[in-house]
């Protein structure tokens, strides 16, 4: 220890970094960590340092950090190997020690990481408009297929119309604020379900809409199936597989994301940089699941779009939306059209927002930190056109003959995605009557160009 340090406590591990004699300071620590005195060290920063050192053979001194379920623990210990290699533990040493209770978290903060979460583990998301009516749905969950379909086909009803719920009593129309963590029962699901809505807009929450998520109290492989005949695996990817997945990835993510956050107590930065790294790999993953599953779609004989009349300007300034936050993060400003300009379009509205948030999420990934992604409204022939143009790199000739084509990941590597975006889009585009097209310099940006056929 040095000499400015005076010793305050000592303890000793054995060869399987048990910890066998402690002083009152270490023994407490040890216990309030969930540990046992003789027991495994349970402070998870110290049998960091104690199993380093025992393995290399070292003298190791540092600062660790731990929670005690109130307090956060500051503490100096010099850990030293003790006996021959393979046989020995370790010696312990406290020469500081300070204790602080926890900073309680704000409201919002702790209203904004559940949102965070909840994003992660939910089965259905849906964009919704400010009278709660369903803009968007996406879900992969075998059981939420019916409810999904009656969101897309209800003609001015809200969402909460289309569920039950056990736990209120009140009538429609629900605010939104009674809705916000409420237990619903979905037609066609034997699952329970928790809503969680997320108002947009500012001042007014909810102005702008808001997103809804459903988070199930069980996985759906947890609830008891009927008995069936076994099947041959699908010869492609599959829908059905795709669920069985996002679920388990989603829940890989939400923890991942709560070790990143040290939502569990304190953790070293570059322990918080691994859950950084593993949840982003998750979503990759994530992306790709989803990927191949709207592949599998999309390449099927039967596949058919619906024929619905939607503005394509007003389809393009939801996408903006959507996207906003992600935008900002990169300092890079969207330009939509303009609220006076309309392109009534033939197109299935899903499939058509899925496509711009493609073009838009490419844009953003591309183009340089303050700059902008403009989004313009034209015409070429009897169709209809929007065009997404961003000031990246761009693309050559070559790449540009290429970039539709599958796995192709725009003819740059390092970006991360699975290949597939800009290759279900261009499909969707022509299952609609439309087209995707590139007009592109290398080092001068690229402009993307969705047509459809106009409705007017």
């Amino acid at each position: 220890m040095a000499p400015d340090k005076a010793v305050l406590a000592r303890a000793r591990t054995d060869a399987d970094d048990r910890l066998i004699e402690a002083d009152d300071l270490i023994a407490g620590l040890q216990r309030r960590c969930g540990g046992d005195l003789p027991g495994v060290v349970a402070i998870p920063q110290l049998l960091e340092v104690v199993r380093k050192s025992r393995t290399l053979r070292l003298k190791l001194a540092r600062t660790i950090i731990a929670f005690d379920g109130e307090d956060t623990v500051r503490a100096w210990v010099e850990i030293a190997p003790e006996g021959d290699a393979g046989e020995g533990g370790c010696s312990i040493a406290v020469g500081a020690w300070s204790s602080a209770p926890n900073p309680v978290e704000s409201d919002d903060t702790v209203a904004a990481r559940r949102i965070a979460i909840d994003r992660q583990v939910a089965e259905l998301t849906a964009r919704l408009d400010p009278s709660q009516l369903p803009i968007a749905v996406e879900t992969q969950a075998p059981d939420l297929a019916e409810l999904a379909s009656a969101m897309r086909d209800a003609r001015g009803r809200p969402w909460s119309d289309l569920v039950t719920f056990p736990d209120l009593a009140h009538r429609q129309p629900l605010h939104w604020r009674l809705l916000d963590g409420a237990r619903c029962v979905a037609p066609g699901s034997d699952r329970s379900w928790t809503v969680t809505l997320v108002p947009l807009g500012r001042p007014e929450p909810g102005s702008a809409g808001f997103e809804l998520l459903l988070v199930a109290d069980v996985a759906f492989a947890e609830v008891a199936q009927p008995a069936v005949e076994p099947t041959p695996l699908p010869t492609m990817f599959g829908g059905d597989l795709t669920p069985v997945l996002r679920q388990p990835i989603a829940r890989i993510i939400a923890n991942a994301e709560t070790i990143r956050a040290r939502l569990a107590g304190p953790l070293a930065e570059e322990y918080s940089d691994y859950a950084a790294d593993i949840a982003s790999a998750g979503h990759h993953l994530l992306s790709l699941v989803e990927d191949l599953s709207d592949l599998e779609v999309v390449e099927a004989d039967d596949f058919i779009t619906a024929a619905d009349r939607i503005d394509l300007a007003d389809v393009a300034r939801r996408a903006i939306g959507i996207l906003g936050v992600r935008a900002r993060a990169k300092s890079i400003h969207l330009v939509s059209p303009d609220e006076s300009e309309s392109a009534p379009v033939t197109g299935e509205f899903r499939r058509v927002l899925q496509i711009l948030l493609n073009l838009i999420g490419n844009a953003i990934g591309y183009a340089a930190e303050g700059t902008q992604v403009v989004l313009t409204i034209g015409r070429a022939g009897s169709q209809a056109r929007i065009s997404v143009t961003d000031n990246g790199p761009g693309l050559s000739a070559e790449q540009a003959s290429k970039v539709f084509n599958q796995f192709e990941r725009l003819g740059r590597s390092g970006d991360g995605g699975s290949g597939l975006g800009l290759y279900i889009s261009r499909k969707l585009a022509r299952a609609m009557g439309g087209d995707l097209t590139v007009d592109s310099t290398l080092g001068e940006g690229a402009t993307f160009s969705l047509d459809l056929p106009a409705a007017d």
